[in-house]
């Protein structure tokens, strides 16, 4: 059974459908979210937190890595369209998982999954109580259906990618209806202004 979607309280507080005309295929989030911080729990079991990015832009997706099919089909889409860009933008953007499922997702769990996907992925977890601020923090959410007879269970997550500028901004939120070629196209955009700005100061 597929994991439950659930619905992003942002596309209905902040009205994020209206943002799509400014010549994105995802949704503007430039200004209506705060800023990129969190402490958590890396995949190399260290303690890090939003400085672990360097300065760099970041396409950030919550999910879990026994999720079986949302997680894996959305991270490989977003690994496809990465490598759709040109080679000095592919270098500059950091791809991050958040998993949502610490009682089962470990910093070994975590590193050999984001491994199977690229090798600019970034494994992270944390308590609950860092998962809760963090997700609250992007007006998404999370939760965890009841355990089967064997022990395992679904988790219940947003399906969209957030993606932050270099500063921590938030500017796009990827929803998973875009294909590799929509999401690649938004990317290239950014990180090609990002690039031109910088040319230009």
């Amino acid at each position: 059974m597929k994991p439950v979607r659930l619905a992003l309280t942002a596309l209905m507080l902040l009205g994020l459908s209206a943002c799509a005309d400014q010549g994105w295929n995802g949704k503007s989030i430039e200004g209506l979210m705060p800023e990129l911080e969190f402490e958590l729990t890396a995949e190399t079991g260290e303690t890090v937190t939003e400085s672990v990015f360097a300065g760099r832009p970041v396409a950030m997706y919550f999910g879990f890595t026994h999720c079986p099919d949302i997680c894996p089909t959305t991270l490989a889409r977003l690994v496809a369209a990465v490598r759709r860009l040109p080679e000095p933008l592919q270098e500059e953007l950091q791809l991050a998982f958040v998993s949502v499922d610490p009682g089962r997702d470990g910093p070994q769990q975590l590193a050999d999954y984001t491994d199977a996907f690229s090798e600019r992925m970034l494994g992270l977890t944390g308590t609950q109580r860092q998962l809760k601020a963090l997700t609250r923090r992007y007006r998404t959410t999370y939760g965890y259906e009841d355990e089967r007879a064997d022990g395992s269970y679904n988790v219940s997550h947003s399906s969209a990618i957030f993606v932050f500028d270099a500063a921590g901004e938030p500017q796009l939120m990827l929803l998973d209806s875009l294909g590799v070629a929509e999401i690649a196209a938004d990317l290239e955009k950014l990180l090609a202004e990002r690039a031109e700005n910088a040319d230009n100061a």
